[in-house]
């Protein structure tokens, strides 16, 4: 099972300077990666993505010039072969299987971030942090699926 982590593009803000402790320990985790342990790969940090959160991420960090901007990490993650994109037809065929008229009268989130819905069931360990609290509500409420969704990252076992 790989280390998976879905971010939501209102807490990349928190990877530039001046990150707090907790953001610094997430960025270390991020990055942490040795390239000689090939068959540990999984045992590493894996981000979560789609086509359409990575034109979010880039279009939130511009003018991010810092080291640990989202767009660094990103790229970092992506050269290690450490991202994780989920393609549009993967979601379009999980919203047509598990989006229901009554799941989707039932969600909270806005139809943007009802695409990152399936980004996050679709992972591994169904980790996810986000600030949006009708996002956090709708993973949390999914049914059949066990998420875990929280607002800070100490409050994830990553």
């Amino acid at each position: 099972m790989k280390k998976d982590l879905f971010i939501d593009t209102n807490i990349t803000s928190k990877f530039s300077n001046p990150q707090d402790k907790e953001y610094i320990k997430l960025t270390k985790w991020l990055l942490k990666f040795d390239e000689e342990d090939v068959e540990n790969r999984n045992n590493y940090a894996h981000l979560v993505v789609s086509n359409k959160l990575l034109v979010e991420y880039k279009r939130s960090a511009l003018g991010a010039t810092s080291d640990t901007s989202i767009p660094v990490i990103i790229d970092t993650l992506q050269r290690q072969g450490r991202l994780i994109k989920k393609s549009n037809q993967e979601i379009i065929s999980f919203k047509q299987t598990y989006f229901t008229k009554a799941v989707e009268k039932s969600l909270r989130s806005n139809n943007e971030d009802r695409d990152h819905i399936p980004l996050v069931l679709l992972s591994d360990r169904k980790y996810a942090l986000t600030l949006d609290n009708n996002l956090k509500y709708d993973l949390e409420h999914f049914s059949g699926f066990r998420v875990r969704v929280e607002k800070r990252p100490e409050n994830l076992p990553y």
